[in-house]
């Protein structure tokens, strides 16, 4: 059976940037199993000291009760996609973008991010998509090499099944590149995220500028690619996972049989199951469960599936992601926290959770010896107001 928070991999995995000393006392800490009146002390970018009561030390920062809580840990986010195309076919010169990304992020207490890429292209009609991930990978990680970054990069790489090049393109992607997450997608049309078809044409042909004939065309597209290539793609990215040392994620399971394939695949945690029966499976089957952020703080799915906070009231939700709004994350935590009277286990979901889902054992709680990863939060009646974050100590916004 998987086990939903896998043993780490990617640990210690340091950054470029400068790491600082910090001390912020009195404030209420919230640690893994409980909320403590303390004071948390980082050094050389990891936290030393974590002390009880609210004696202000000499050169500390007095939080005046505010919360202070561990960076958060973003697994699934379109943001970067949304800075290189801001608008379709708009190609925005990409470090700038990247740049902008990053600071959007840190500004919403996001300090651990996997930066999902698409990989597998479609060379034909308005409903193409071109192979962009190499070379915007390579971007990334040369600006993290460079120290430009506030935050911790990892590479999330989205396989899509319906596609002419995904293999091709999985292979140019090594083990030295970062690549935490491999999420396995198949967007055919009338299944998964897309069994509404008019859903699908929603979003594509708004997107795309597509008539009626050309979505049909579309669609079509879809189903010759899936029907050629599905499985060779799925059992192809599996290899390739494993080849890269990722951890691998299914993505829009719908039904028991698609969660019992995503484990036999060796999945390590869901993205966005649509359904109440995906998410019972997961959970039999030893796999995370995450949903969207967005969703939880609309009250809905905006593709008509499952709704996160009946999940979250069933005990089916353990990892939140941002999905397309990087601000939701912090503010979901806290609406978990409201409807399950558990602040800790809320926090978790966007810090610990995340972090021990991806293998990474060095972030993601307060605890000594932790990367020094922080936030200061001011609770404004159920809204959190962002008062300082700190990436390895160092404070980036």
């Amino acid at each position: 059976m998987n086990s939903p928070f896998p043993a780490p991999r990617i640990a210690n995995a340091r950054d470029i940037h400068m790491s600082g000393d910090l001390c912020l006392a009195n404030a209420r800490l919230v640690l893994e199993d409980r909320v403590l009146h303390g004071s948390v002390t980082i050094e050389g970018g990891v936290i030393c000291d974590i002390t009880e009561g609210d004696r202000v030390p000499a050169g500390a920062r007095d939080c005046d009760g505010d919360l202070v809580l561990p960076g958060l840990v973003e697994l699934h986010t379109d943001n970067v996609e949304r800075h290189i195309e801001p608008r379709p076919n708009v190609d925005w010169p990409h470090l700038p973008a990247l740049i902008a990304h990053d600071a959007e992020l840190a500004s919403t207490g996001i300090t651990t991010v996997f930066d999902a890429m698409r990989v597998g292209s479609i060379h034909g009609g308005k409903g193409r998509y071109i192979d962009y991930a190499r070379q915007l990978a390579d971007e990334l990680l040369a600006a993290r090499a460079g120290g430009l970054f506030k935050i911790s990069h990892f590479l999330h790489l989205r396989a899509e099944i319906c596609s002419e090049t995904l293999l091709d393109e999985l292979a140019t992607f090594g083990t030295d590149d970062r690549v935490g997450i491999v999420s396995l997608m198949d967007h055919t049309p009338g299944q998964r995220q897309f069994r509404d078809l008019s859903v699908l044409k929603q979003y594509v042909a708004k997107k795309r500028g597509m008539d009626d004939g050309e979505f049909a065309a579309h669609v079509d597209t879809l189903l010759a690619l899936q029907q050629r290539f599905g499985a060779k793609h799925q059992t192809g990215a599996v290899v390739e996972a494993q080849r890269l040392g990722a951890v691998l994620a299914s993505h829009d399971d719908t039904t028991a049989e698609q969660v019992t394939v995503s484990a036999q695949n060796g999945v390590g945690f869901a993205e966005f199951p649509t359904t109440v029966e995906a998410a019972e499976a997961c959970r039999s089957l030893g796999i995370a469960i995450m949903m969207g952020a967005p969703n939880l703080i609309r009250g809905g799915s905006h593709s008509g599936n499952v709704a996160a906070e009946d999940l979250a009231k069933a005990d089916l939700l353990d990892i939140v992601s941002s999905d397309y709004v990087p601000s939701a994350l912090l503010l979901s935590a806290f609406r978990l926290a409201t409807l399950w009277g558990d602040l800790p286990r809320a926090v978790a979901t966007v810090s610990r959770n995340p972090a021990r889902a991806a293998r990474l054992d060095d972030r993601g709680a307060l605890m000594i010896g932790a990367r020094g990863d922080v936030i200061r939060v001011q609770e404004a009646g159920q809204t959190p107001i962002l008062r300082g974050v700190w990436s390895q100590g160092k404070q980036v916004s």
